[in-house]
C-alpha cells in the first residue's frame, strides 16, 4: 500500500499565475509508449476543459509536484457507454506520470475524484449519483487501480478509438474503495 496521498488541485479555481504554474507542470507529465492509445496529450486535455464549462479539469498532485491529471465532466455518461446523460459524472481524461505509476497513485486519485464529484454535484446542486468511466480492455492495471477505488465493471462499451472499453461506475454511496 502506498504511503503517499494524493491532492486534486481544481484548475478553474486558481489565479492565472497559479494555473500557468500547474500547466507547467501538466507539461512535463511523461507518457509510457503502450499507453499513447488510452490517453491524450495531458496539457491539451486540461486546457481543453478550462474552455468548457461542463469540464472541470484537475492537476492531481503528490509530495508537492504534479503526478497527473483528470477531467471531471457533467451531461456526458453517454461518451463511456452510460445509458444516460445526466445521472453520473464522467470522469476523464485520467492519467498518472509514467513515472509515478505502481506507487497506488491512481487508485487514490480515482477514489479522490470520487469525492471530488460527490462535492460538485451538492455545490452545483446537479442530480448525479455517481461516476462513470470507460477504460479499455487492454488496460489491465487501471482496471484494477480503478477496482480498488471502488468502481464496479457495469459491462463492455464498443465504443471509443482505442478498442472495446469496460464501462466502470461508482455510486456516491458506496464511496471508498478498499
Amino acid at each position: 500500500m502506498a504511503t503517499s496521498s494524493v491532492w486534486l488541485i481544481p484548475l478553474k479555481l486558481l489565479d492565472e499565475d497559479a494555473r500557468a504554474i500547474q500547466l507547467a507542470e501538466v507539461a512535463g507529465l511523461r507518457i509510457l509508449p503502450e499507453q499513447q492509445d488510452f490517453v491524450g496529450d495531458p496539457l491539451r486535455m486540461m486546457l481543453v476543459a478550462l474552455d468548457e464549462g461542463s469540464r472541470f479539469p484537475y492537476v492531481i498532485e503528490s509530495a508537492g509536484k504534479a503526478v497527473g491529471v483528470l477531467t471531471l465532466q457533467a451531461g456526458a455518461a453517454t461518451l463511456a457507454g452510460w445509458e444516460d446523460e445526466d445521472s453520473a459524472w464522467l470522469l476523464r481524461g485520467f492519467l498518472i506520470d509514467s513515472r509515478c505509476q505502481g506507487k497506488g497513485l491512481g487508485r487514490q486519485a480515482a477514489a479522490a475524484a470520487l469525492l471530488e464529484a460527490r462535492r460538485l454535484t451538492l455545490r452545483h446542486r446537479g442530480g448525479q449519483t455517481g461516476v462513470v468511466l470507460s477504460v479499455n480492455e487492454r488496460n489491465p492495471a487501471a482496471q484494477a487501480a480503478y477496482a480498488r477505488a471502488g468502481f464496479v465493471d457495469s459491462g463492455r462499451y464498443l465504443g471509443g478509438d482505442a478498442g472495446p472499453q469496460r464501462i466502470m461506475h461508482a455510486d456516491f454511496l458506496n464511496e471508498g474503495g478498499t
